[in-house]
Parts: structure tokens; sequence; C-alpha cells
């Protein structure tokens, strides 16, 4: 694939590594771009190759309207990352990136398209389970913005910054409702392993709720517990990259992922 072909809106490479034997897929949670995972590709090792996920709506896609339903989001994804599942890949999804990956992957699997080595789900409950909060999409702006604060979603300096959460507020929402409304559909176990990222203290996704995502592998899945609540990645960020590169590091050396 030529340097041309390897990019367009959807997904990005900060740090473009030719020689890579696996590519990472990276999937932001609600409100986040693909700047989230802009220091990976330093903190993993060489032969990994990280592709962040450009959603629409956000940094510099911003003026394009943002998916407010996650199937047709997964089904527009899976058209765009098919030309680069060329070469062994994983992805990881944080809480509602997680969801998103898991959709996608199912997508995958139903056109017999190439599967992720492992799939990172974090932060997320499994698909099946019901939500421990009350949906909050519908709420007024301000009590919209109190409870994702409250949550961890929005951090303090951002709500200094009453320009910057005009900004984003139509994202937010518009990803809220994605997650909110979303309804499981029954199907069968994915044929590839789950990694299995949790906080210790999420309230939004504790440790248990993270287990039962098991059950929609048909391989081992493992659970590895952080300090911190639903954003570990940005609290215990250290320790989530040596994870993920032992992870990778596992799946075999240079000559195996070839």
């Amino acid at each position: 694939m030529s340097m041309s072909q390897r990019f367009n809106d959807w997904i990005t490479c900060p740090a473009p590594n030719p020689a890579a034997r696996l590519r990472l897929f990276c999937f932001p949670f609600a409100g986040g771009g693909a700047s989230v995972f802009r220091s990976w590709a330093r903190a993993l090792p060489p032969t990994i190759e990280v592709c962040p996920v450009q959603l629409p709506g956000r940094e510099n896609r911003l003026r394009e309207s943002p998916y407010t339903d996650l199937r047709p989001l997964a089904e527009v994804l899976a058209g765009q990352i098919q030309w680069y599942l060329q070469k062994p890949f994983a992805i990881y999804g944080h809480s509602m990136g997680a969801l998103l990956a898991f959709e996608l992957v199912r997508i995958l699997q139903r056109q017999n398209a190439p599967l992720p080595r492992t799939l990172f789900l974090a932060a997320h409950r499994a698909a099946h389970l019901s939500p421990r909060r009350s949906p909050l999409y519908a709420l007024p702006d301000k009590e919209f913005i109190q409870a994702l604060h409250r949550f961890g979603g929005l951090q303090d300096e951002v709500m200094k910054d009453q320009e910057l959460l005009d900004v984003l507020l139509p994202t937010l929402r518009a990803d809220l409702t994605l997650c909110d409304r979303y309804s499981y559909s029954p199907g069968s176990p994915l044929n590839c392993p789950f990694q299995l990222y949790v906080g210790r203290d999420d309230q939004e996704a504790p440790p248990e709720d993270m287990e039962s995502w098991r059950e929609h592998s048909a391989q081992s899945s493992s659970l590895c517990i952080f300090s911190g609540g639903h954003f570990f990645l940005r609290s215990d960020g250290d320790a989530l990259m040596q994870a993920i590169a032992t992870e990778l590091e596992r799946l075999g050396d240079a000559r195996r992922l070839l």
C-alpha cells in the first residue's frame, strides 16, 4: 500500500512505520479524538504501528456531524478500516470506543474479514449488561456537563473554559446518545481473544462487569486491573502501556507476526 493510500479521514497514523509487524487501531472514549493516543507510538515497541481512529465531530473533523447511532457508525468504519487489515492487527477501545470496537469486530467476523490478534476492551461493561446509571444524553446542558464532570469525562480545566465547552457539547451529547441508546443484539462469540482492562475505582464499569465480556469471545480472555477510575489511561498510563506492550509481544515475535 502506497503512502497516499495509507491514510484517510478515519484512520490516522501520527508516526507512520512501514516496517512495523502489527497495527494497533485505537478507538477513543466519548468526546475524545485521535489525539488521545498521540503519545502511544513513542511509548510502545517500534514493531507496533499505532493507528488512532478519528470519528466525525471532533478535532480536524469538527465540522462534520457526529453519529448518534452506534451500528451505522460501526458499518461505515468497517468499510474504511478494511483497507488497513493486510498485516496483523489489534484493537484498543476505551469506554465508548470499546463498545464501538466490539460491534466493528462483529461486522468483520460476519464478513469473513481478518480479525484482530487480540481485542483490548477497556472501561465499558459487557455489551449485554444494562448500564449502572440513568441516561445522560437528554439532560439540560448544565446538568449534562455537571454529570460528565462528576464521572471524570470533563477535566477541571475544561470546566473553566466556557468557549471550549460550547465547542465540545454537541459531540459529547451525540456520543452519549450513541452509548445510552445502544441495545445489544445476540450473536456468535468472536473468534479472537479479549484483554479486559479496568480501573479499580471505576463506578461505570467495575471489574465484575468487565469480566462478563468473557462470554462474547470464543477464545481466552484475561482481566487486568489498573489504579484509578474510568479514565485510568490518564492516571495509570505507564502501566497501561506496559500491559499493552507485554500482550502484543506475547502474541509472537516478528517472524510469527508475519
